[in-house]
């Protein structure tokens, strides 16, 4: 049903691929994965949406602008429900593991955003085109309205509502699930199981990368290369006058570019010292749920197809990550002071 609905779209935004190509239906997955916060589950059907891609590219060792655009828009990761983030705030014990619902939507849109735009500038792609301007400007005026709706409120107000929105959608999305497996007559205990099994597969083939993503990690954090980096900002941001709450939670946003394993390690390890309801650690949860692994998925995407030259798809992904960062740190600033 998604990928009929996003179709014209995709149509617009990738027209070397032909209409009802399997690709989009797994790129479409791909994408709800994602915006459910389950950035694990989404990688099955990315690395299955590459290899439909890569089909229809002309230069197997050169990424085609359709694989840019998946790329890009995937490791800008938008999030309408990040499931993960609200477990491991409750795992250490936050009164309110959801939170941070809407701080990382409002950032995870503006990550989606720029990196949007950034390969149509790139790829010159019609963005002015009726069917794109429509799907966007819809998208655009709910935003829009969303954001009005969360200016009017005071901060302990939008805490309320962050809180409520989180548990309506997370109870709403299991709902629907039950409901629609009973529904089509879909046996889900089975189904589940079934998708677990192709689960270990997936992480047996991805482990090498993982290791060697883990190991520079590991190095960076071991070398103190990393706290030199973040003291250095620190002092930056103090010479300039402004409020240095945020550096604590550079760690994570540093490393989620390269490994999600580490990022949430380094979260995890933000919670536990600084607490799970610092401000430090509300910054470094909604970094996590706003951005993407983004080297990491660079690497095994474009390597499980035997891609070798990313041409524009680092730069624009970067730029999102950038983009994503940024919104969080300021959107933490409104919600959380």
């Amino acid at each position: 049903m998604l990928a009929r609905a996003l179709g014209p779209l995709f149509a617009r935004l990738m027209p070397e691929v032909p209409r009802g190509h399997p690709a989009i239906g797994l790129i479409t997955l791909n994408f709800a994965a994602n915006m459910l916060g389950l950035d694990n589950a989404a990688t099955p059907m990315g690395l299955r949406a590459m290899r439909e891609l890569q089909s229809l590219n002309p230069d197997p060792q050169t990424a085609s602008n359709a694989q840019i655009l998946f790329l890009v828009l995937h490791s800008s990761s938008l999030v309408l429900l990040p499931v993960t983030i609200f477990m491991y705030r409750a795992q250490q014990g936050a009164h309110d593991p959801t939170l941070v619902f809407v701080p990382i939507l409002l950032a995870t849109c503006a990550a989606a955003l720029t990196g949007l735009l950034s390969v149509a500038f790139v790829q010159k792609l019609r963005l002015f085109d009726p069917v794109v301007l429509a799907y966007l400007g819809g998208f655009g005026v709910l935003l829009g309205a969303m954001i009005a709706m969360l200016a009017s409120m005071t901060p302990a107000t939008l805490a309320v509502f962050s809180s409520l929105a989180g548990n309506l959608a997370m109870f709403a999305i299991i709902l629907l699930f039950l409901l629609a497996g009973a529904w089509k007559k879909v046996p889900v205990y089975e189904s589940f199981v079934d998708g677990a099994k192709q689960g270990f597969d997936v992480a047996k083939d991805l482990l090498p990368y993982l290791v060697a993503m883990l190991c520079a990690i590991g190095v960076l954090r071991a070398s103190g290369a990393l706290d030199f980096l973040i003291e250095a900002v620190r002092v930056v941001v103090q010479g300039a006058g402004l409020d240095t709450r945020f550096v604590d939670a550079l760690p994570t946003a540093l490393a989620k570019p390269f490994s999600g394993s580490a990022a949430r390690a380094l979260l995890i390890e933000t919670m536990k010292t600084k607490g799970v309801d610092s401000f430090p650690a509300l910054v470094a949860a909604t970094v996590q749920g706003s951005t993407e692994t983004t080297f990491y998925v660079l690497a095994v995407y474009f390597g499980s197809v035997g891609i070798q030259r990313a041409r524009h798809a680092v730069g624009c992904a970067v730029l999102a990550d950038i983009a994503g960062i940024t919104a969080s740190i300021l959107v933490c600033y409104w919600f959380f002071g």
